[in-house]
């Protein structure tokens, strides 16, 4: 079985696996829930509150925000904000496969 890989603050993702990690990590990702819920509150851009609190690019947060929302777990904390990413993620996709389909027809 392939282990979880860290990231700086000790914050875990299991990536292979797909299954939330155990409580003190499960608190981790729940901040990052927390955060995407919440991040409107905090002054400045959103990239710089999230290496504020988080020590890792915006980059890296959307990955590991795109990974914890299929966690059951996930919903189960925060179901609002889950679902919500979700449908945005669904719409992107949407949009992409459009866009591609689109640039073949074309040529």
């Amino acid at each position: 079985m392939r282990q979880a890989y860290w990231l700086r603050g000790n914050l875990a993702l299991a990536s292979y696996t797909r299954a939330m990690p155990s409580n003190t990590d499960d608190d981790r990702l729940r901040a990052l829930l927390d955060f995407e819920r919440d991040w409107a509150a905090h002054e400045g851009g959103k990239e710089a509150a999230i290496r504020e609190r988080f020590g890792f690019s915006a980059a890296r947060y959307y990955q590991l925000l795109g990974r914890i929302i299929d966690h059951p777990s996930a919903e189960a904390y925060d179901p609002l904000t889950v679902r919500r990413l979700r449908r945005r993620r669904d719409e992107r996709r949407s949009q992409r496969a459009a866009r591609s389909l689109g640039e073949r027809t074309s040529r």
